[in-house]
Order: structure tokens, then C-alpha cells, then sequence
């Protein structure tokens, strides 16, 4: 989950490396440094704990010019945040200089080999061992750099994307990977390396990924890659472009990145439904792969995902079950690698990940194409690791993505699953065409409908004030509405800290009312019509027992007497209400979390992309 940067070129590396770890502190902020080459043999090494803005003071007093350089944003996992661990870590004699991101999960048995050949150790991480088992084959063979990673590579087991400066090769930067996010990018006699693009946005869209067991190198004016086997393989490698402005990094006019990206949120949904339509307003997923032919093949679907990611699917199940007559598995991919049911040969397994690079997702991907399952990847990063290894790829249009807490990539995420249950349906025979256009004018009215709930922002900001003080907060729902709750307790406890869970309303009565009192708030969503009376039920039996309740539900219905305060969503096909009753509630999030004045973009503890198991 770390961010790394890397840059060597004519311009002052320490200024490219900051405001790269600016760009990437979304994928860690326990500590961060920064390594400039000043001269051969000068290495400068400056650390700091804690946020990227500790890292800037620290250096702004500090003279230090040199034009290559690496730079890395820490999300522990090896040893605490403190300023010894931040990387970059070194070898004994500085020879070999690195930073970074993933888990080498044999570290102690290596840790161990280079003790009894005379290294020593001022760090509790991984990352230091890596570094200096590099610099020991490196010296014990007398080889270059290709090969010591390489051997490296072999022997380490888990993950990791690395950035490597080598004292004899000053005009150089050389990197690895395997298992976690790492591109590299050419410009104007410079290049760059990093965990992600928006890191590299302020100086160029087109990309090389670097795949799994690739090594290579950086300099002004040329990239090199090599594969296991230490051969050249730059010629293979393909340029990416990356249809992202350099500004869409940028908060503009907003405090904090997340409201930001719950504000654009209509447009992101827009470009996502609109990718998806042809000029006839026919939803065409055939310009993926999948045909209609292969939609009525079908004879159960499989969703694979986690967080949030893992809401939509447990949403998109309940509408595929319900419009296209087959079932629907949802699992954590976290836990589905240890599961060994049967799959259907029949059967496409969905794969839903903002980043692309989420470590238990890919690993679920990677299980269903040992079993012959045709993997479909909902992903918002072109290029990316799932993309690539997907046999299809439906891209959502959100655009970066920077607060940890997602708002905008799971509104896209949902509505293709939307069209695709509709193009499901529609191939089987399930619905006809007149409900078929219905469906789709229901979804197109989405954006609009989001601006209005936009527009009573205020209404949202006021209600928060009741949470900033609570300690524990209950969501409950039935079928679609239980589904959605999950995703609105995530997002109020991972970014106010407040005790959220979610629970199917009709399990109220098993267990959970005996922690219902007059200092507990509990947020009913009643969003579908066959459900309403039921839920009505839950909520008197709430209150009954002294809990403050507030209803979120459509504005067709009225459940105010009933409850301590209610928000309302406009009305839409019962199918679509999650799309409108998040933003809400992501809304209620952001400002309870402002209210107790914490910085929502940057939650303690977490990183936006999970890139380790």
C-alpha cells in the first residue's frame, strides 16, 4: 500500500519526489524520505514520521540538489512508524539505496542468512533485509544489477515493487516488481517511476506497467526492461495512455479530496452510463468481448471483491437474481481462496476493484482462471494488474481517486453492474423490451437526481452534529437496503472512528436489540416498497426501547412521526435507490468525521490501495 516515486532528468529531483508523495499519501502516511543522489558517490537520505507535510519542513531547511532520486510513503506492516523504519533503507555501506511497497514474508529466514555473513540491522522492517540481500548478491557474485535482483526476486516469497539506486551505476535507477503496483513513464530527457499515476500526471499520461518477475532500469533518455532469465525485453513492453487530466489530482476548490469526489460524483456516473450506451440508447458491452450470444449462455454469476468493492457486489447479486432468473454468489475475495466449492463452467466470475491492484482480489481472479471461469474485472484504473489478466474489462469513469474512503468509484462501479444485470436479463429472455428501455431511463436519470440530493447539502451537515458524539451507531436495512447499509457503516466508522455496524433489520430480534438505549443512534434505510411496513416494525421496536432513529427513505414515503429525523432521496426504481441513498449517508460521514476534527481523506490505520494480503 505504499506510495513510491522515483525521477531522474535535469530538473531538482527533491521537488519531483514531494510532490509525488503528495500525490501518493493516499497509500500511506505513517512516515515518509526521500533519497537524492547529489553527486557518484553522495547519497542523501532524509526521513521523517508521520504525514508527507513532516517530511517538507524537515528538508526545507536542508540544501540538497541533485537531479536522481526515490522517494516512499509508508503504510506500516514490518515494524512500527518511526523515523528508523521510514524507508529508504540502506546497505551497510550505502552501496545499495531502496524503497518499497509489500510484505517479504520470508524477511526473518533471510534476515538470518545475512547475519551470518556479517550484516547488521537498524530497522525492524522487511524492507531493510531486501536491500541488503540484494547488495549481498550483488557482491558475492560480482554481477550488475539485473542479475543480483533477480536472484533476489527468487528467493524473496510475497509481494513487492521495488526502486533501487546502485552507487556504481550513478546514472542510473533500477526497479522490480512482483505482485504490487509499479509503472514507469519517459518524458523530455527525463523519466520517472511510482506506484500510480497520479504521482506522474504534472509530467505525462503514457505509461509502461511492469509486470510480474520484470526488472529494469531508468535514465535521462532511456528505459530498459529484463524478465527473469536476466534478457531484454524493452521491445515487448507497450506505452499506455492514461485518460486523466493533470488537474483531477488537485482539491480545487474543496478542503478535502472526499467531498470533492462525492460532489463529482453526477458526471463520473455520467461518463460511466454513457461508455456503455450506443447511440440508440442500447446498453453494448460488446465492445469488450461479451456478446449477447455469451450474456445467454450464462447460468450463474460469481462476484469476487472486498471493502467496499465487495458492496456492490453483494447490491449487483440481489439485482441479477431479481431481473435475470439466475443466481449469484457474492465473497470476500479474502476468504474465497480458501473456499473449494464447484464452480459452474457456465458461470462468469466478476472481479470489482477501484485500483486494479488489490492483493486478495487479483488472487481471486487468478484461482477462477485456474478453474476455466471467464473473469469479467469493474476496475476505474486502465492498465492495471486485474485488467490485464481479466478475460474482459468494463472500466469505470470516475477518474482519481485520492481520499481513502471511496464515494465516487463505488457509484460507478455500481451502475455497471446495473447494465450489465440489464443487458443479463434482457439476452435471457427475462425482461422485455419495454422494461428494458424503462430500466435504462431509470439509470440515466441517476446524475440528476444525485445533484438534487447535492443541492440540500446543508440538510446532511446539520443532522451530523447528532453523531460527533456518539459511540456506538446501528445501520439497518432489508434485502437491496441491507446490502447498502454495509457500505454506509463502513464509511462512517473508517473515517470518524465511531463504532458502526450494519444488520438485516429482521435480526434485530436475535440478538442486537439488547444493545439498543437512549445512547445509541441507529439509521434505518427503507427504500423498498414490499419491505416498508416490515421495516416500520424494526424501527418502532427501536425506539420502544429508547433508541434515536433516523430514516433515510424515498420521498414518496413518510416515516417522520415514527422517527427522531429522516432524510429523503427522490423517488427511482426500487432496483437503483442504492445509487441515491449513499450519497447521503457518504455525506453524513464526512461531516461527523469534520465535526470531531479528524481529516477524512486520511484515516488512521488505512491506505487506499490494499496491494498486500
Amino acid at each position: 500500500m505504499c506510495g513510491i516515486v522515483g525521477y531522474i532528468g535535469n530538473n531538482n529531483a527533491k521537488d519531483v519526489l514531494l510532490e509525488g508523495l503528495k500525490r501518493l499519501e493516499y497509500r500511506g502516511y505513517d512516515s515518509a524520505g526521500i533519497a537524492v543522489r547529489c553527486d557518484s558517490s553522495l547519497v542523501e537520505i532524509v526521513k521523517s514520521e508521520g504525514k508527507i507535510d513532516n517530511l517538507v519542513k524537515k528538508i526545507s531547511s536542508l540544501n540538497i540538489n541533485g537531479t536522481k532520486g526515490i522517494g516512499h510513503s509508508r503504510w506500516s506492516t514490518h515494524g512500527k512508524p518511526s523515523e528508523i523504519n521510514a524507508h529508504p533503507h540502506h546497505s551497510d555501506d550505502y552501496n545499495v539505496v531502496g524503497v518499497h511497497n509489500g510484505i517479504i514474508e520470508n524477511y526473518q529466514e533471510l534476515k538470518e542468512k545475512l547475519l551470518r555473513h556479517d550484516y547488521s540491522f537498524y530497522s525492524e522492517t522487511d524492507t531493510e533485509v531486501l536491500i541488503k540481500l540484494i547488495d549481498y548478491y550483488y557482491k558475492k557474485y560480482n554481477i550488475g544489477p539485473v542479475d543480483a535482483i533477480n536472484k533476489a526476486i527468487v528467493r524473496s516469497r510475497g509481494s513487492f515493487a521495488l526502486a533501487l539506486m546502485f552507487k556504481d551505476y550513478s546514472d542510473q535507477i533500477w526497479f522490480a516488481k512482483k505482485g504490487s503496483p509499479l509503472i514507469i513513464a519517459k518524458g523530455e530527457g527525463e523519466s520517472f517511476l511510482a506506484s500510480d499515476v497520479p504521482a506522474l500526471l504534472s509530467y505525462t499520461n503514457k505509461v509502461y506497467y511492469v509486470d510480474d518477475f520484470e526488472c529494469g532500469s531508468i535514465s535521462k533518455n532511456e528505459i530498459k526492461f529484463y524478465d527473469l532469465n536476466g534478457d531484454d525485453i524493452t521491445d515487448t513492453k507497450k506505452l499506455v495512455s492514461i485518460d486523466w487530466e493533470a488537474d483531477s489530482v488537485n482539491k480545487g476548490i474543496y478542503p478535502y479530496y472526499m467531498i470533492k469526489e462525492i460532489h463529482e460524483q453526477p458526471e463520473a456516473i455520467k461518463e460511466t452510463i454513457n461508455a456503455y450506451l450506443d447511440k440508440n440508447n442500447n446498453i453494448d458491452f460488446l465492445h469488450i468481448g461479451i456478446s449477447e450470444k455469451y450474456l445467454k449462455s450464462l447460468d450463474e454469476i460469481y462476484i469476487y471483491a472486498c471493502g467496499s468493492a465487495y458492496h456492490v457486489g453483494l447490491v449487483g447479486a440481489q439485482i441479477i437474481e431479481n431481473i435475470t432468473g439466475i443466481n449469484a454468489r457474492v465473497e470476500l475475495a479474502s476468504e474465497f481462496k480458501y473456499r473449494n466449492y464447484h464452480m459452474n463452467p457456465n458461470a462468469l466470475a466478476i472481479i470489482i476493484s477501484q485500483s486494479g491492484e488489490t492483493k486478495d482480489t487479483y488472487e481471486a481472479l487468478l484461482k477462477c482462471k485456474e478453474s476455466n471461469i471467464k473473469t469479467l474485472a469493474i476496475c476505474n484504473v486502465k492498465g492495471s494488474t486485474i485488467t490485464r489478466d481479466a478475460d474482459f474489462t468494463a472500466l469505470t469513469y470516475a477518474g482519481p481517486e485520492i481520499a481513502v474512503a471511496t464515494t465516487k468509484a463505488y457509484s460507478c462501479q455500481l451502475v455497471v453492474l446495473y447494465l450489465f444485470s440489464i443487458a443479463l436479463a434482457f439476452s435471457k429472455g427475462q425482461i422485455d423490451i419495454s422494461r428494458y428501455r424503462s430500466l435504462i431511463e431509470d439509470i440515466s436519470t441517476i446524475p440528476q437526481k444525485i445533484e438534487s440530493i447535492l443541492n440540500n447539502e446543508s440538510t446532511i451537515q446539520s443532522l451530523a452534529q447528532r453523531l460527533v458524539n456518539k459511540k456506538d451507531v446501528f445501520f439497518i436495512g432489508r434485502g437491496i437496503d441491507y446490502a447498502l447499509s454495509m457500505e454506509a457503516s463502513l464509511k462512517l466508522k473508517e473515517i470518524s472512528y465511531i463504532h458502526s455496524d450494519s444488520y438485516a433489520a429482521g435480526e434485530l430480534k436475535h440478538g442486537t436489540l439488547s444493545l439498543i438505549d437512549e445512547s445509541v443512534m441507529v439509521i434505518a434505510i427503507l427504500t423498498q416498497p414490499d419491505l416498508f411496513e416490515k421495516m416500520v416494525s424494526n424501527i418502532v421496536e427501536v425506539k420502544s426501547r429508547g433508541g434515536k432513529v433516523i430514516s433515510l427513505t424515498t420521498d414518496n414515503f413518510n416515516v417522520q412521526v415514527k422517527s427522531d429525523y429522516n432524510i429523503t432521496i427522490p423517488t427511482i426504481n426500487p432496483l437503483f435507490t442504492p445509487s441515491l441513498s449513499i450519497i447521503p449517508l457518504q455525506l453524513l460521514a464526512y461531516y461527523t468525521s469534520i465535526g470531531k476534527g479528524i481529516d477524512p481523506d486520511k484515516p488512521k490505520n488505512l491506505a487506499k490501495s490494499v496491494t498486500v494480503e
